[in-house]
């Protein structure tokens, strides 16, 4: 379960970014091919959080799906959920990943703010 010492990293920048005032939610992207499970990670945050400068405040996750383009024929697909390196117009293997890569604090919402 590294989704605990994830929310230590997070816990980190987080603090550093709002300067002392209160946090109320923390917006997070992660990407379909990173091996975060999200509800474990808001889970792990009321954990790591409880008894700090943090506690109340959650994790808003935005879930991004993973698309990959194709470097012989330049199809561009979303990779589902049943993953398919394969392009489906040539067969080819020589995939480049678009998006889906991610895990980002993309924003923060502080009280009084």
């Amino acid at each position: 379960m590294h989704e605990l010492s994830l929310c230590g990293a997070i816990a980190d920048v987080v603090t550093r970014h709002a300067e002392g005032r209160a946090v109320q939610t923390i917006h997070i992207s992660i990407g379909q091919l990173r091996q975060i499970v999200p509800d474990t990670l808001v889970y792990c945050w009321s954990l790591f959080t409880a008894d700090t400068s943090l506690a109340g405040s959650r994790i808003d996750v935005e879930h991004v799906p993973a698309r990959l383009a194709c470097r012989a024929c330049g199809e561009r697909q979303e990779l589902g959920a049943t993953p398919v390196f394969a392009c489906p117009s040539c067969a080819g293997v020589d995939l480049e990943v678009v998006t889906g890569e991610e895990f980002l604090i993309t924003s923060l919402d502080l009280a009084g703010a």
